[in-house]
């Protein structure tokens, strides 16, 4: 996942900003993606998203808040989201995990479409009055465990995990949003709660009393990393500079910390939206990035330079032929593509012959029978039990 497209293949392709013409751009009038929560940084950018699709081509894309991942994704499972600019939870939804992974769900055929690697990253967000410093430190504190949202548990888990600790090893306050993870903080109610340090919520954060540090998770603690990586494989060391809570946090040197890069929001979508809708999106987005690159903190990290070759979903066909047509799709790309396409193949196989005849917890004998399916097909789980 670390692999970064060709700067060559980038260079031209911004070389052509701002040169699509309507005709190019095959849309419709009205689209729709959903986000997370009002005034986090995904919902922001998808609105300067909107903002220049209106202006360029006329089209309408109407951004509805989620509050927690199902929140974002039963639109698009239902057909009435094109997109959606979310986290880890399009992981989970193709892993067929946790909410996902219940008889009223199952895998869903997730697409990639663009991804945003700002410098932003994911951290804890924690209230500065506590004198935390490292995340050991954040044994016994009160921790936000956002409901119906196992993309932001597991984040919380895996950095948890950096210091060795569990959710057993710090109070466990649960909230019905991740806004209100944060509003906790401010609050008095909550110590730490995970978050993209690039989020318009932390210059609230910063801005109230209590104010807001994040604790790093240095690149030289190998264990730790390690402890990281076996909860959440797709996490990866990256240097953090963007964000209120990060200049003057613990070991911050030149206002940068060492901490777990952010790749959000990932605009995906499914099988169901159209080859020329994803195309249109794609190219809208990568030919027209300089007017929205400074629309909302961390929007830049759209920019096709920041995309990288092995992400953990396939990519949509549209989104393909749109990287193919500016030489901007490697063998590496298509190597990865292949091998997502393959591990949701199995994953949706498994899935078709448990449904048939499930055993009397349904859960349980679904977590077995995936893992076994994946397990056989050569792949790592991940997940065994949730």
């Amino acid at each position: 996942m670390k692999r970064m497209m060709g700067a060559a293949a980038g260079l031209a392709l911004m070389a052509a900003a701002g040169g699509a013409a309507a005709a190019d751009v095959n849309l419709p009038n009205q689209l729709v993606t959903t986000a997370y929560d009002t005034g986090t940084s995904g919902y922001s950018q998808m609105v300067a998203v909107g903002a220049m699709l209106q202006n360029k081509y006329g089209v309408n894309l109407r951004v509805l808040p989620g509050k927690n991942d199902v929140a974002r994704l039963s639109p698009v499972k239902a057909g009435k989201a094109q997109f959606t600019a979310t986290g880890s939870d399009s992981v989970y939804a193709q892993e067929a995990v946790y909410i996902f992974g219940t008889e009223k769900w199952g895998p869903m055929p997730v697409r990639l479409l663009l991804v945003n690697r700002s410098n932003g990253c994911t951290v804890f967000a924690v209230a500065n009055d506590l004198g935390v410093k490292s995340m050991a430190d954040l044994k016994g504190k009160r921790v936000a465990w956002v409901r119906g949202a196992p993309a932001l548990q597991k984040a919380a888990e895996a950095l948890l995990g950096f210091a060795d600790l569990t959710w057993n090893d710090v109070q466990k306050v649960e909230v019905g949003g991740w806004g209100d993870s944060i509003n906790g903080i401010i609050d008095g109610n909550i110590d730490a709660a995970i978050t993209a340090s690039q989020s318009t919520f932390m210059l609230k954060a910063d801005a109230a009393p209590r104010g807001i540090i994040h604790p790093p998770t240095p690149h030289a603690d190998k264990a730790g990393w390690a402890r990281i990586q076996k909860i959440v494989p797709w996490y990866y060391p990256s240097i953090c500079s963007d964000g209120p809570g990060v200049k003057n946090g613990p070991g911050a040197v030149d206002g940068k910390q060492e901490q777990v890069a952010s790749i959000y929001p990932i605009l995906i979508s499914t099988t169901d939206t159209s080859d020329d809708i994803a195309y249109g999106m794609v190219k809208a987005m990568v030919e027209n990035f300089a007017d929205y690159k400074d629309g909302a903190p961390g929007s830049y990290g759209w920019a096709l330079d920041k995309q990288v070759e092995d992400f953990y979903l396939p990519s949509h066909p549209g989104a393909i032929r749109y990287f193919k047509e500016k030489n901007a799709w490697s063998a590496v790309s298509q190597a990865n593509h292949d091998k997502q396409m393959k591990r949701q193949s199995v994953i949706k196989a498994a899935w078709d012959a448990y449904a048939k005849a499930p055993g009397s917890d349904f859960d349980k004998g679904w977590m077995a029978a995936r893992a076994k399916a994946l397990t056989d097909a050569g792949y790592d789980p991940v997940f065994i039990e949730w």
